[in-house]
């Protein structure tokens, strides 16, 4: 967290910032976007305002409970929300030509009867937490805490280009400090305030930056030089260069998506990462599953989901979503799995996974497949616990196609 308190201006953009997400509902990496395109700003000063933005919508409830606000407020009393920020974190509010003043003793109040409620002080949304009670019962209040939480960011060496060991020293020499990572051998763990994205390491396309929980995904696809390999939902493309890396740029690597802008981003980043032998296929019907059938080795799901297990990575969905939504996304995921695993030739191997914690839509999700469809049989699963990790949350499931 910082250790002084925001600039007036960078306390605007704070403002604007939220502003944008929480009252014209846009996600939080496109109002960074638009407010920081333009503008002259030190990635230090940037990364300050990214900092205090995330935290506030991890915990956006409690903030706007000290601050005795609603956050359909953020525009009108954007500077109460702040003081409340830079008041809880015992930092010198932010010098302000005009400003919302907080009492302390009201503040202290507050912030002693919000320890009460943990939940609140936890910023979670009343239905995600009636939700994550009813599905992971004792488990709950754990990763309920450490979801608040900011999240750590991870690189995952790409070994088409150099090694853990070499990225690290290569890293280093460019003022980038990094930790290696236990139980995940192609991360590292950035410990230091650095603009990776301006390394010559990451122009040469040494690294991607990847949650280390999302490398543990990737992995489990345990995709071998010649294999035929489809990451059936491979968005932008991070476990699918991940999987490149695995094959050793030998084989076939199909990447579909049903959003060809997400294909076309996957493209560019495979050409910075030496990954030859991706091949890009838009999902324009259901004949392009069709003509897949029983071809592949591997098979990823990597599935439309809650989002649920990354909430601190993207914590304005919190505010974005609502119960209703998750019914959709289960019989989504459903017809998913039933329809793509056709992919999957005898003794070929389905991988399923989301970046989701509850089991409604993992592991009861696997069940009710292997319950309708006896010619694959379970291997093994794994959730990724946040509070465990440390990392962000993901599940995945092994299966094995054993006959037609």
């Amino acid at each position: 967290m910082l250790n002084a308190s925001l600039s007036p201006s960078s306390t605007e953009l704070v403002i604007n910032v939220l502003t944008m997400v929480l009252n014209e509902g846009k996600p939080l990496d496109r109002a960074y976007s638009h407010h920081f395109s333009g503008l002259k700003l030190a990635p230090s000063e940037q990364a300050r305002i990214t900092t205090v933005a995330g935290d506030l919508l991890r915990r956006l409830n409690l903030y706007c409970y000290l601050a005795d606000m609603a956050p359909a407020d953020i525009e009108r009393l954007g500077s109460r929300l702040l003081n409340a920020w830079h008041m809880f974190h015992g930092l010198e509010l932010p010098k302000l030509p005009y400003t919302l003043t907080i009492e302390q003793n009201d503040f202290d109040q507050r912030l002693a009867q919000a320890k009460l409620d943990l939940p609140l002080f936890d910023g979670c949304p009343e239905w995600l937490d009636e939700l994550g009670t009813a599905q992971m019962g004792s488990l709950w209040p754990a990763e309920r805490a450490a979801l608040a939480m900011a999240p750590q960011r991870f690189l995952r060496t790409n070994l088409l280009k150099c090694q853990p060991e070499e990225l690290q020293q290569k890293l280093a020499r460019e003022g980038v400090q990094t930790q290696r990572v236990d139980g995940v051998d192609t991360a590292l763990q950035v410990i230091s305030d650095s603009a990776l994205f301006r390394t010559d390491s990451f122009k040469a396309g040494l690294f991607e930056q990847q949650d280390a929980g999302s490398q543990q995904v990737a992995a489990a696809v345990n995709a071998k030089p010649g294999m035929r390999v489809i990451d059936a939902c491979a968005g932008a493309g991070g476990k699918t260069l991940s999987i490149a890396a695995q094959m050793q740029g030998k084989g076939r690597l199909l990447a579909m998506d049903v959003e060809q802008w997400k294909l076309d981003s996957l493209k560019q980043r495979a050409r910075r990462g030496g990954a030859h032998n991706i091949e890009t296929r838009l999902i324009a019907s259901s004949k392009t599953i069709k003509r897949l059938k029983l071809t592949a080795d591997r098979v990823l799901l990597d599935v439309p989901c809650s989002g649920l297990g990354v909430l601190k990575r993207n914590p304005d969905a919190k505010w974005r979503d609502t119960p209703e939504r998750l019914p959709v996304l289960v019989q989504l995921q459903k017809d998913i799995l039933q329809s793509y695993s056709r992919m999957v030739k005898v003794d070929g191997i389905l991988i399923y996974a989301t970046c989701s914690i509850m089991p409604q839509e993992n592991r009861q999700q696997v069940d009710a497949f292997l319950a309708a469809n006896p010619h694959f049989s379970f291997m093994d699963d794994e959730t990724i616990s946040v509070a465990e990790s440390g990392f962000d949350g993901f599940y995945l499931a092994r299966m094995q196609r054993i006959t037609e």
